[in-house]
């Protein structure tokens, strides 16, 4: 088995995970909650500590033409704009918080050796938001290919340097894939496509890369562009993926499920999402997805990322994801002891 795949295996079996942000001020506090409420470690990022580690603000942050605006979002400079994004990424910075203290805590309390998942704003997301604050289509673009590039290098580095044995997952975060298919999106389908895999294949070959996205997408252009992981919503629309779902999990892909919703009321249990997650198999099932790959190849996670919320409910969702994680884990054993592996 290849260095990649061995990583990919890594990361499956039902283990909850992350999706990013946290609502924490307090980045010790935030990488302690990152490491003990998902089974699989998950470098934590906070909006709330500062707009300059959020989503967009990570990539733009150490860039003199762009500023915050009080709302978090990005203020450019036309006039200096050009040529800024190429500079080499500062670790240091006050976007990266959460990050630092994920490591520090992590070296601190013997990660090494296990797991770890992150995940950075992806070229196709974070052009449009370039083009929206006024960069013209081709630099926005091309700006936001090469800062994704020197990022994502960077902080495998740093995780690789602090955790030199942990198998590590990178998802590209794209919440602008679900308008990708409008008329007036700013690009076409296949420059998404084109600019999503040179992002992931820009990352160390040793890492599992794939791609998130938390709103309704269309998956079969989501798998075009050659994740090995995708992490998408929870919902009974998948089941009409059903064959390119099926290909992918039998080529090594493994999906996360986005099992627990981010917005609305909390359940008090996670009885009914457990049931949508089997119902969605079932019809998964039914049109030729095999059983036993289905339960073997996946995560669960919330649907998105919790900054939205308090921290006491943030630790509600990641525990009822966990419990469903739990319920697929020990499937997907039973699966492997059937099979004798």
């Amino acid at each position: 088995m290849s260095t990649e795949a061995s990583a990919v295996e890594r990361f499956c079996h039902g283990h909850s995970v992350g999706i990013g942000s946290l609502p924490h001020r307090d980045a010790a506090a935030a990488a302690a909650f990152s490491i003990a409420e998902f089974d699989i470690a998950t470098v934590p990022t906070l909006p709330a500590r500062s707009p300059a580690e959020g989503m967009i603000g990570q990539a733009v942050a150490q860039v003199p033409a762009i500023s915050f605006a009080p709302d978090g979002s990005i203020v450019v400079d036309l006039a200096r704009i050009e040529g800024a994004t190429a500079l080499e990424p500062d670790l240091s910075d006050e976007a990266f918080g959460g990050l630092r203290a994920f490591l520090h805590l992590a070296r601190q309390v013997g990660v090494d050796g296990t797991p770890v998942k992150w995940q950075f704003v992806g070229p196709v997301t974070l052009g449009v938001e370039l083009h929206r604050a006024g960069v013209p289509i081709a630099e926005a673009f091309e700006m936001s290919s090469e800062a994704v590039r020197r990022h994502t290098g960077a902080i495998s580095a740093a995780i690789s340097g602090a955790l030199p044995s942990s198998p590590q997952l990178m998802l590209l975060d794209e919440p602008w894939l679900v308008e990708l298919m409008n008329q007036d999106f700013p690009i076409s389908p296949d420059r998404a496509v084109d600019l999503i895999s040179t992002g992931m294949a820009a990352v160390p070959s040793e890492l599992a890369v794939g791609l998130h996205c938390c709103g309704s997408v269309d998956v079969a252009t989501m798998l075009e562009s050659g994740p090995q992981v995708i992490s998408l919503p929870l919902s009974e629309e998948l089941v009409e993926y059903a064959g390119y779902l099926g290909r992918f999990i039998k080529s090594g892909g493994v999906i996360v499920w986005g099992v627990l919703p981010t917005t609305g009321p909390l359940p008090a249990r996670p009885d009914r999402f457990w049931r949508l997650l089997s119902s969605v198999w079932c019809g998964l099932v039914e049109r030729g997805v095999d059983a036993s790959e289905l339960r073997l190849r996946s995560l669960v996670s919330p649907e998105c990322g919790l900054a939205g919320h308090q921290v006491s409910t943030a630790r509600r969702i990641a525990r009822l994801t966990a419990e469903i994680g739990r319920k697929v884990n020990a499937q997907a054993i039973s699966t492997k002891l059937a099979f004798g592996a």
